[in-house]
């Protein structure tokens, strides 16, 4: 398998938009996102510790179909990083309703992996109308999240760590996870953690990391059958930290839910299997 051409984070960067949103916390935050194509609304929702830039070689295959709208959580990526605010599961899906509100969209498809789709379940139950088909990918769900490394990142102490060890435990995470690894290209592996490898940007990640609570899906399993929507589960099953097993169980609990294997892959499905991903998605919408 060939890879696909990487963007750069400058290319991706400069495509993005910039909102300032209020209702979310106490205080306005700006929110950066990607908004391309025409068509039906797909947003596509990243994890931790990711950006929007982690579907990079996905929107260019969404985008002739979809108008698709790619923000980047709260306390990630290129949206505000202040020490200053909850960056919570529940949180993240206020961002996304008044990211919506402010794009005049009513209702979207969802697609989304790891905490993103932890949001993803939340915006099913309290916010169903206004999503149409949902997508999740190797996403916490249950008790499988925060993964030991999280935790690890997430204690306050880390903020004193240095921006090389920042960057060495960011790169060790890709290099030791990725099934797929001529997809892992130097491109990819710089742009993926350029927002984190300042000053800012580590104490960012670190509050993203803290912010980790597995209460916030746990509280959400016994409801999950009230899940009515269409929900396609697409999973790499080399993942070591939200193993297949979990897919499985949301196949069993989410009443109108199919699981598709990706068998190539491991956690970091839309960069290790772009293609298999937008047409999975194309299919299922």
């Amino acid at each position: 398998m060939q890879p696909n051409r990487t963007v750069t984070e400058t290319e991706f960067k400069q495509r993005q938009q910039s909102v300032t949103l209020e209702g979310i916390v106490e205080e306005s935050v700006k929110v950066n996102y990607t908004d391309v194509g025409s068509g039906p609304p797909i947003v596509l929702l990243h994890g931790i510790p990711t950006w929007s830039y982690l579907y990079q070689a996905v929107i260019p295959q969404l985008e002739e179909e979809y108008r698709v709208i790619v923000p980047d959580l709260l306390g990630y990526g290129y949206s505000d990083q202040r020490d200053r605010f909850d960056r919570s599961l529940h949180v993240q899906a206020k961002m996304v309703i008044k990211l919506m509100e402010h794009l005049e969209l009513e209702q979207v498809h969802l697609a989304a992996h790891d905490i993103g789709g932890g949001v993803g379940l939340i915006l099913a139950l309290e916010e169903p109308d206004r999503i149409n088909k949902l997508v999740l990918s190797n996403t916490v769900a249950y008790d499988s999240w925060p993964i030991e490394e999280m935790l690890m990142v997430g204690h306050p102490s880390w903020k004193n760590k240095s921006l090389q060890d920042m960057k060495d435990f960011l790169s060790k995470g890709y290099n030791e996870v990725f099934a797929e690894r001529e997809q892992l290209t130097d491109t990819f592996l710089e742009g993926i953690t350029a927002p984190y490898l300042h000053e800012e940007g580590k104490v960012s990640l670190v509050r993203n990391a803290a912010a980790l609570n597995t209460n916030h899906t746990t509280a959400l399993t016994p409801k999950l059958s009230d899940i009515q929507h269409s929900v396609l589960l697409l999973w790499g099953t080399q993942d070591p930290w939200q193993p297949v097993e979990t897919g499985e169980m949301l196949e069993k609990d989410l009443p109108n839910s199919e699981l598709v294997r990706i068998n190539h892959s491991a956690h970091w499905v839309p960069q290790e299997a772009p293609d298999m991903l937008a047409a999975e998605i194309k299919r299922f919408i």
